[in-house]
């Protein structure tokens, strides 16, 4: 049995079929699963004899109505999708070189049904210097919105429910530019409220603005979201 048979099998198992019946004619995520393998195929740069260098960041482009309807099963995506990546490495004898990281994001321009991945290999940051240990944890903290991981890198990004917030969040309780998670180069992270109707909740206390770092949590709308350093690879 091959690693998309595998896939779709324990896919349909873990949802039940739902992702059948809520993406019929759109992007299927066994079509994602299939995209990444060819991605780790194509990508890979022989190390040694034996082992191939491969990708461990990727980044799936989408139009903006498959964005929506995927975002809310990215924990399950996340979930099914890397393990089997690790599997086909593992197979081929390919090797990553830090965490896999699996992100959503939208470009208004694609039709629904297309999407475009981007990867790239990130070595995983290894180091003693004390003087650097803060701006080193902040470059490995993600903001984790939905089971996806956003890395939090400078400048950091927007976040709302319209088109031209750099996050978006299909949620009713969302303004469309409703907050910025400011990411400064030495280290310091601020969320922000841009004066969004609802507000932000952080570690439960309701603020216009706070400070972020690892193990912050965020609340817009119905959100939740969790500021972290993803453990493994």
């Amino acid at each position: 049995m091959g690693v998309l048979d595998r896939f779709e099998r324990k896919l349909e198992g873990a949802v039940h079929g739902v992702f059948a019946r809520a993406f019929k004619g759109d992007v299927q995520p066994v079509e994602i699963a299939a995209r990444l393998q060819r991605e780790l195929d194509a990508e890979a740069k022989l190390m040694s004899r034996t082992k191939k260098l491969v990708p461990n960041d990727f980044t799936v482009i989408l139009s903006a109505h498959d964005y929506d309807r995927l975002v809310p099963y990215g924990k399950t995506l996340n979930a099914e999708i890397i393990p089997e990546l690790k599997d086909h490495a593992k197979e081929r004898g390919y090797v990553f070189n830090g965490p896999i990281r699996l992100n959503l994001e939208v470009d208004d321009s694609l039709p629904t049904g297309r999407f475009v991945v981007e990867s790239q290999a990130v070595a995983a940051v290894d180091t003693d210097d004390r003087a650097d240990t803060e701006m080193l944890q902040a470059a490995n903290l993600v903001l984790e919105v939905n089971g996806m991981r956003h890395p939090l890198q400078p400048p950091g990004f927007t976040i709302g429910r319209g088109s031209d917030a750099d996050l978006r969040i299909n949620d009713p309780g969302i303004s469309r530019r409703h907050a910025e998670i400011q990411v400064h180069a030495n280290g310091l992270m601020r969320v922000v409220d841009l004066g969004s109707t609802n507000g932000i909740v952080v570690n439960g206390n309701r603020v216009r603005e706070a400070n972020v770092t690892d193990g912050t949590r965020i609340e817009i709308g119905s959100t939740r979201m969790l500021v972290h350093a993803p453990q493994g690879h």
